[in-house]
């Protein structure tokens, strides 16, 4: 196998002709043979048994040469692919020239890796969101645990406000006449859910336990039952029972509730440490995201549009992947959802395009630095997977080649390089006062 001619077409794309030699050809129409004999019928011979030469003489001596060919053109166009010093990332056209016992050649037009090119990646200018810790955000955060600690109390005295918890019995009629669907005994509805039409949980508010009543309601005039759109209705009410919410006191008791610490001035001074954790936590994430958008926006060069629909299929398959772990697969999804392959390509599309143009942008930052990867650091980050994962080294080496994992950590490297070069864009005057 080797290459006749390169010829640049167009950006990312070439035109190779490829010659295939006639020993490499009679090998591939031999295994062509093997597989497609015994399906066919030659007089004389026991179907299966005909010997390759009669077959061709009855046929022509072409008979297996499509075969033969779909079989040498991966390797035949990866050889001269190196030969022409191209990286495909995509093969857009396959020709067949010339077949013959003496070999044949073919032309394939191919996508590959753009040349891209990025500049001014160092002092990237980035908001950094405040760290600042305020009697606010700590009293929110209390508040919250307050919350998670919370309990349902039966009301027995008392009339329904929003946020309460109800057990009903409904029946919805329309012109005096109940419809389907619009019954349920001991139904829990959550005041100001929205879960039911407008109107619905507002006229509940006021009543108390016990009591019966009759609400009226108008349907939607896009909801889904086609007799329902738009029509006047009402609603026979029971009210079984009144749940609401009940909070625990915010004292010494709950600080030993919720946490090590014996007063609720210790625990505030706990939770301050909490939030400003997590605060400098998304503080960093946000500077990344801001970094990340900024490389992609700088990537300079014409990216394939194979790239980018390589990337929504390694996208869908990681999907898919999460969903079988659930039990789930991604076309029992689409059917759930609604959705169409086409559907969630689109909406995968932005995403596959930020996540190429930052690798892309990536490794070129790795070249233009001259970034390299030790066998040190290779081996600790072998290490590393293989404890993550729960696998023996050897078995992680064998999943990951030295090449790809290098490339990663180059990657890494890179974008820790453009991180730690940031520079912070002037704030406005905050009116907030420091909590100390």
């Amino acid at each position: 196998m080797s290459l006749i001619s390169s010829n640049k077409t167009k950006e990312n794309t070439y035109e190779l002709e490829v010659s295939v030699a006639a020993d490499v050809f009679d090998k591939a129409c031999n295994k062509a043979y093997r597989k497609q004999v015994k399906n066919i019928n030659v007089p004389g011979f026991r179907k299966g048994k005909a010997p390759k030469a009669m077959i061709e003489k009855m046929y022509g001596e072409g008979i297996f040469f499509e075969d033969a060919m779909q079989d040498c053109y991966p390797e035949a166009l990866d050889s001269a692919a190196k030969e022409a010093d191209l990286e495909v990332i995509a093969v857009d056209k396959l020709e067949a020239v010339d077949a013959s016992k003496e070999g044949f050649t073919f032309k394939a037009t191919v996508i590959t890796y753009p040349e891209i090119d990025i500049n001014d990646y160092k002092g990237i200018s980035v908001n950094k969101k405040s760290t600042r810790v305020t009697k606010k955000l700590v009293d929110e955060e209390i508040e919250s645990v307050r919350d998670r600690n919370s309990r349902m109390v039966t009301i027995e005295d008392q009339a329904v406000i929003d946020g309460d918890m109800v057990v009903i019995d409904f029946e919805g009629l329309k012109d005096g006449v109940p419809f389907e669907g619009g019954k349920a005994e001991n139904y829990n509805l959550k005041i100001g859910s929205g879960n039911f039409i407008p109107g619905f949980e507002e006229q509940i508010i006021g009543h108390k336990t016990g009591e019966e009543f009759t609400i009226t309601v108008k349907f939607p005039e896009d909801y889904q039952a086609e007799e329902l759109k738009g029509a006047d209705a009402e609603f026979k009410i029971n009210l079984h029972e009144i749940k609401r919410k009940e909070l625990p006191e915010l004292d010494d008791e709950f600080v030993k509730d919720v946490s090590d610490k014996e007063t609720l001035e210790e625990y505030r001074e706990e939770v301050k440490a909490t939030v400003k954790k997590r605060l400098e936590e998304e503080q960093k994430k946000d500077i990344e995201d801001q970094v990340i958008t900024k490389l992609c926006d700088s990537v300079e060069g014409e990216i394939p549009e194979q790239m980018y629909d390589n990337a929504v299929n390694e996208m869908i398959q990681e999907f898919d992947m999460r969903l079988r772990s659930q039990g789930m697969d991604f076309n029992t999804y689409m059917k759930y959802m609604g959705a169409t392959t086409e559907t969630i390509k689109e909406m995968y599309l932005p995403d596959a395009q930020k996540r190429v143009k930052l690798r892309l942008a990536l490794e070129k930052i790795a070249e233009k630095e001259d970034i390299k990867i030790s066998e040190d650091e290779l081996e600790q980050e072998y290490n590393r997977l293989a404890e993550q994962y729960k696998m023996d080294i050897a078995e992680v080496k064998k999943a990951i080649n030295d090449e790809s994992l290098s490339a990663d950590l180059k990657s890494q490297k890179a974008i820790e390089l453009v991180k730690d070069s940031v520079k912070e864009e002037p704030k406005k005057a905050s009116k907030d006062k420091k909590e100390d």
